[in-house]
């Protein structure tokens, strides 16, 4: 497995993450084949796990603890998420700090999270949604740096909302944090425009979330696609995003070479931009690692077959249903 600098902290972590959201809370999840899958991924050589309290109130944390745990021979590097504290995800325009992410806050859920991990400190640890409007607050700054400073953090994140990557710029200029989450596919580009070049400017680890939009990317969502209630692709897949996507998903296939499966384009589009430390898909089998392993182990993608799939970028509006 490859591995990139992560920004300024230089942690030299996997070129392929893995994203912890699907083992809690989605439909269709073994937890025996959660088990066998993570341990799959140490063994492919992932070093990098991305969690977050809100995915199972805990329960995914719990499962990370356990993996590092189990594996005190390998340097596995750990993320996780504080929840904002009226537990509203996106924020919305106008949410204030106090509303999401007070110092007592922040402190009470990095204290819950390492208690759910079972570790003494967590590598990274962001904020679940954000709103730039609070970047010069020093009341978070302050905050996250006595974490640091007590050894319960090594870094600060910041998640940034669904299809606005433009809604952290004047907090990463603040110096404080030092890595941004954000979503990067082929059909969400947009991080390209203005995010990238200010993450390269100031040593900002990029991790890039939802290469596979959700599963649409690859090639898991069709016309009759449904979800059971509480989970969140019934939400996302709804009536006002399942058609446009099959509709998007469709006409990316005709333009791949046949020798280009659509997942492996989609997660090696994610990988192509410098700026990109680590790009975290779910895995919930272990069939999952094994084919994204064997995708990344490819290498970016040749620069014609990225200026071809400009044309498939898809700028959209938060809405309710994105979350």
């Amino acid at each position: 497995m490859d591995t990139r600098q992560f920004g300024r902290l230089k942690w030299p972590v996997s070129t392929l993450g893995y994203g912890m959201w699907g083992l809690a809370g989605w439909s269709g999840t073994d937890a025996d084949e959660v088990g066998q899958a993570l341990e799959a991924a140490v063994a492919a050589g992932v070093t990098f796990f991305d969690t977050a309290w809100g995915y199972g109130a805990g329960a995914s944390e719990r499962v990370l603890g356990s993996l590092v745990r189990a594996h005190p021979e390998s340097r596995l590097y750990t993320a996780t998420k504080i929840p904002p504290k009226n537990f509203t995800w996106p924020s919305r325009r106008g949410f204030t700090l106090d509303e999401c992410f007070p110092p007592d806050h922040i402190r009470r859920f990095t204290e819950r999270s390492l208690e759910n991990l079972a570790l003494p400190s967590v590598d990274l640890m962001q904020f679940h949604v954000w709103e730039d409007a609070w970047a010069r607050d020093e009341r978070w700054q302050r905050t996250m740096d006595d974490l640091r400073r007590e050894g319960l953090i090594g870094g600060v994140g910041v998640s940034a909302n669904r299809w606005e990557p433009w809604n952290c710029l004047d907090t990463l200029r603040t110096g404080v944090v030092d890595a941004v989450q954000v979503i990067y596919n082929i059909f969400d580009q947009s991080p390209e425009d203005e995010l990238f070049a200010v993450c390269q400017e100031l040593g900002v680890a990029v991790i890039a979330r939802v290469p596979f939009d959700e599963g649409s990317l690859a090639g898991q969502i069709h016309a009759g696609s449904t979800f059971p209630e509480g989970d969140f692709r019934r939400i996302y897949f709804g009536p006002d995003n399942l058609r446009p996507t099959v509709a998007h998903v469709d006409a990316l296939r005709a333009a791949l070479p046949p020798d280009l499966p659509l997942a492996e384009a989609a997660l090696r589009f994610s990988i192509s931009h410098a700026a990109v430390s680590t790009v975290i898909p779910g895995m919930r089998r272990p069939s999952h690692v094994q084919a994204n392993v064997n995708a990344v182990a490819h290498g970016p993608l040749a620069a014609s077959m990225r200026t071809a799939l400009r044309s498939h970028r898809w700028d959209r509006v938060p809405a309710d249903w994105s979350l």
